[in-house]
């Protein structure tokens, strides 16, 4: 079964993540790096993860009122019984969660990703098979740069300035233009560069 690909807002969100190990640590690390607010609890949490800054912890088994107010939860515990009673807790309350190698115990899933700044490219193959999705993001690496996060960001500045224009067609070449010679140049555009691409010299 494919699952739908939808981003999400998380800057804020509060955020559960249940279990204390390696592989919660992965997952608190994907949350911190989408602005979540991350709670773990587990009877044993990894130093690296106490020290996070912005992540609230709690060295002991996880209890059913820890779900109250979460925008999604993650159940990353070694014990497949209790990830799946925290799944199923999950979906009587319609909470989101991912219960880590539980495939049927998932309502969502975490795709291999490449962000710079506000760009995001994700890759996922259902599940089924994360070196698919690892091989795909690697094969995107190359074209997912900082200098592209950097150009969509200034790109973005200028959206009032281009919705302005007409016909309203020119809009999407202007914006073309702008990415193309800003890759070509290798670095943000120039107010110059910007201009006569406006004027369409």
């Amino acid at each position: 079964m494919a699952y739908f690909p939808m981003f999400v807002q998380l800057e804020g969100s509060p955020c559960l993540v249940v279990g204390g190990g390696g592989i919660a640590l992965r997952k608190v690390r994907a949350l911190k790096d989408f602005g979540a607010r991350v709670l773990v609890a587990a009877d044993e949490i990894l130093d690296e993860i106490k020290g996070m800054d912005g992540v609230a912890w709690q060295e002991r088994g996880f209890l059913a009122e820890d779900l109250e107010g979460m925008a999604l939860v993650v159940a990353a515990t070694d014990n497949k019984e209790e990830n799946h009673r925290i799944s199923c807790l999950c979906r009587e309350k319609r909470i989101p969660v991912n219960a880590v190698d539980q495939i049927e115990d998932c309502s969502f899933i975490f795709p291999a990703y490449l962000k710079e700044g506000e760009v995001v490219a994700a890759f996922s193959s259902g599940g089924q098979s994360p070196v698919v999705a690892q091989y795909l993001k690697e094969q995107a690496r190359p074209r997912v740069t900082g200098l592209l996060g950097d150009l969509a960001a200034q790109l973005g500045d200028m959206r009032g300035t281009v919705k302005k224009m007409e016909p309203a067609g020119r809009r999407k070449a202007v914006y073309e233009e702008l990415l193309r010679r800003g890759l070509d140049q290798g670095g943000l555009l120039s107010q110059e560069d910007i201009r006569e691409i406006m004027e369409g010299k």
